[in-house]
Order: structure tokens, then sequence, then C-alpha cells
């Protein structure tokens, strides 16, 4: 699922400037007068550039009266979603969720009142350690990133492939609902298909996969997308946690190779580096995906911070780096202290990478979506609370939103 953008554009006249131009042609026309009529005009024109003059620098100063307003550096103003549907030519296509405002508002421009008059302040040392060279954490979310690849026997479901990050010693993956999905259907053993956790580079199976949790709001409002070719959507609710269970062959040494994240508000900021680490596939062929799937990671800048209803930081832009397309979804955005702060789920359409504009759901949103949704948030699922969630999804939930699933693929083979 991907989702395109609107930017608005200006530029900054330096008043000065403008004003010496105009001066100078003022001159230059005078002068042109003076060369037929020099006699006549050379006591009028002189008095002329005398008014002129004056006039010019007057209303120069009224104007450098009002200078602009200096942006903050250390807060952000977020915006109100307009949820204007996009089509798109990717399997991972998103509609359009927000409109892109600046860091500062005048609360006198037009359309402010669909803008947030809220802003969001960064956190001053978020961290008690200095950050890391991008190299270092490359290869740790590197050893973090999975690959989550389903096959099938038949023709009713295409096979799948999608990104995810460890994030708990206990083999607790994130990625989207969008990925997840087919884990659930598999899981129910009432599809012809097979899902496996594979990791390095070619990706290579690792470990069987479960679900613990996807939130039933989004299967509901999504469930007819898993039998269309280019699906939409904005990335609400396109959050999943699964497990890696029975190991499927021995991985590295020295543990399960994890990522911490960081679930707080003003964390990624516009102008902060970051890392996006996927599987991306969508350029290589369906048998190279078997065989020949290679993990990439890229630095990249936060371009734009987003919302959905609230006054927030729930999307982030990151523009159009060679992970932005199929397969990358679920991937790991990782700042530079090596944490989570979002995970890719959306792109605009484009013809190639360097075209789209990559869009990845912040950690802070999950944390209170998954809140809202689950009646837990992420730290208490990892501290050992989500089983009992977990249980209960798959008895209460899990069936019904696998019968919407199947019923959506059953209906586009009618």
């Amino acid at each position: 699922m991907f989702s395109s953008t609107i930017s608005d554009h200006a530029r900054i006249f330096l008043l000065w400037n403008a004003v010496v131009l105009e001066y100078k042609g003022e001159k230059a026309y005078i002068l042109v007068l003076m060369s037929t009529f020099r006699t006549l005009l050379t006591y009028v024109g002189a008095v002329g550039i005398v008014l002129v003059i004056g006039y010019l620098y007057a209303t120069a100063v009224d104007q450098q009266i009002a200078p602009l307003p200096e942006k903050p550096a250390h807060t952000a103003t977020v915006v109100v979603p307009a949820h204007e549907s996009a089509s798109g030519q990717s399997p991972l296509q998103a509609s359009q969720i927000a409109e892109s405002v600046p860091t500062t508002q005048d609360a006198s421009s037009d359309g402010a009142a669909e803008r947030s008059d809220e802003l969001v302040s960064r956190i001053k040392d978020p961290y008690p350690y200095p950050h890391e060279l991008f190299s270092t954490i490359q290869a740790r979310a590197r050893e973090a990133l999975v690959n989550i690849f389903c096959t099938t026997g038949g023709n009713a479901i295409q096979p799948s492939s999608g990104s995810g990050v460890l994030i708990d010693p206990s083999g607790v993956i994130l990625t989207n609902a969008h990925v997840a999905q087919y884990v659930l259907l598999a899981q129910s053993g009432r599809v012809d298909l097979s899902c496996v956790v594979r990791t390095g580079s070619p990706a290579r199976p690792t470990w069987e996969v479960e679900v613990l949790y996807i939130p039933p709001v989004w299967i509901r409002e999504h469930a007819q997308d898993i039998a269309r070719e280019h699906p939409t959507g904005t990335g609400e609710h396109d959050y999943a946690l699964l497990r890696a269970t029975e190991p499927i062959r021995s991985n590295t040494a020295g543990g399960l190779a994890t990522l911490s994240v960081d679930e707080r508000d003003g964390i990624g900021f516009e102008g902060d580096q970051v890392l996006a680490a996927s599987y991306p596939a969508e350029f290589i062929g369906t048998a190279a995906v078997q065989t020949d799937l290679y993990p990439i990671a890229s630095v990249t800048t936060i371009g734009e911070l987003l919302t959905f209803e609230k006054r927030t930081i729930d999307l982030i832009s990151i523009g159009g780096i060679i992970g932005a397309q199929s397969g990358s979804s679920g991937g790991p955005v990782v700042n530079a202290w090596g944490r989570v702060i979002g995970i890719i789920t959306t792109t605009s359409e484009g013809a190639t990478t360097a075209d789209r504009d990559l869009r990845a759901l912040t950690l802070s949103y999950i944390d209170r979506d998954l809140k809202a949704q689950s009646s837990l948030n992420l730290a208490e699922w990892l501290s050992g609370n989500g089983t009992q969630q977990a249980t209960e999804f798959i008895g209460r939930y899990a069936p019904a939103l696998t019968d919407l699933l199947i019923d959506a693929i059953t209906n586009s083979r009618l």
C-alpha cells in the first residue's frame, strides 16, 4: 500500500534586493529620456530621481519592519489529514492522507482552520549516550531485519513477500497488517498457503511464524484489498505483531538479534537523518524473490510529519529511496541512536523509486493505537502481558477475520 502527498512550495524574496533592482530600472528609464530632452528635463529629472529614491527607500523600510517569522529549532506542526483517495500503480500504493504544511503556521493564513494549532516539541537529549555512525547502525539493522515470505500451491492467492523487524528476544516481529494477513490465512489451515520468516543475504528460511495480533479494524476495512492487484490505503491501523517460533535452520551465534524501539513523540523531526532497511522485491521477479532476495539499507532524511485524525505525528515521509517498492513494507526506520522510530508502510506512485515518496508509521502512533485497539501498549505486549491478548485474538477474532479474507478471495474468482 502506498500514499501520495501534495507539497507547498514557496519562494523567499529578498526585499532589499528587489528595491535596488526596481530603482536601477527607474534610473535607466530616466536617463534615456534625458538623452533626448536634456535641456528641458535636466532639473525635472534630477528632482524626479530624488523623489523616486526617497519614496522607494521609505517603502523598503516599511516592508522591512515586519520580518519573516523565524522557524523554531525544536518544534514542529503536524497536519490534519484530507483523506482523499488516489489510484496507484504499485501493490503497495496508498491513498492521500494529509497535506503538508510548514513547521510554523501563521494563524491568519488561508486554511488555518484545517491545520493543527499545537506544536510537538523535540525531546532534548533523548538518550544518555551519543549518536552512532550509520555504518554501525546498518550492520545491526540488517541482523534484526526479516523477510516474511508466503508461498502457495494453488492459484487463489499469489505468493507474497514483505519485511519486518525483530524487536524482542522472545521473537516478536513488528510488521504491517497487510503483510501479516497472509500469515493469518496460512495459520488457519483453510487455504493452501505456507509462510516462513527468512533472514540473511540472500534471504533463507530461518523460523516458522505465527500471528500475535493484527488490529481487527484494519482487516474489516481492507479485507477486499487482498484480491486486488493494486490496493490502496492510508496506512492507518496498518501494523501487526508476529512471533518467530520453531527454527528451520541455525541463525547467527550469540542469540537473537533485535532492535530497540522508541515509542515517544518528539523523536523524529524534519531534517533528521534516519536509516531505512527492507527486502525490496518489486523489480526482480517471482523466481528471484524465492532464491536471490537481498536486504538493502539506505540513509535518508525525514521530509514531512503527517497525522491521521489527531494532532500527533503518525507518519513520516522519507523520500524516494531504493526501498520505495513492493516488499519493503514492515521494514524498520531507525534513528541515529539505533532505535526503531517507524516501519515502512506506504509510498506514492511513480515509475521509479526516485519518483516516489516513501512513508513510515511512527512507533508513537503504533503504540497509541495498539493501546486503543487491544488495551495494551507495545511495552506491555513485550513484557509478557501480551500472551493472554494473543490467545484472545486467535480464539475470539481470528476465525471471523479469516472468513472475511477468504470470502474476498472467493468472490474475486466468481
